[in-house]
């Protein structure tokens, strides 16, 4: 998971690390990219956090944006696209969202609402679903 945000959030830190650890079938691994400042021009703030964004995607991955604009799939869809088995890599964007370079570059966009998230919350939210959708592909009692 890349993500731009300024971190540090124990609440948020704790549950990520809770639902992290309960996944046995794949690992989650997680990078902070610090915010770009902020000097008057929304899009330029999202060009360069998305050119850092698709910088640190690694090969063969797929990527995965968050944005409220993208597909609201079923917990037992989502858990169709990981068990495709590709490496995915899931990206939640800074504080002005994904430059449109971002969206396009996407294997899926993922909404998680049509509403706005605080990041930290929407971290915890994908890494929950993760861990659901691990259970629906390799048994658990988690999701009914």
């Amino acid at each position: 998971m890349l993500r731009v945000g300024r971190g540090a959030t124990a609440w948020a830190d704790q549950a990520a690390v809770d639902y992290a650890r309960r996944i046995r079938a794949f690992r989650v691994e997680e990078s902070l990219l610090k915010p770009e400042p902020f000097r008057g021009d929304i899009e330029a703030v999202r060009r360069e956090e998305g050119k850092r964004l698709l910088a640190g995607l690694g090969a063969g991955e797929r990527l995965v944006s968050l944005d409220e604009r993208g597909e609201l799939p079923t917990s037992e869809e989502f858990a169709a696209w990981l068990g495709q088995g590709a490496d995915l890599c899931f990206a939640i964007g800074g504080p002005y969202g994904h430059d449109p370079s971002v969206r396009e570059r996407s294997w899926k966009v993922l909404a998680l609402g049509r509403w706005v998230t605080n990041h930290e919350l929407a971290r915890v939210t994908l890494i929950e679903q993760l861990y659901r959708a691990s259970t629906i592909l390799w048994g658990g009692s988690y999701h009914h």
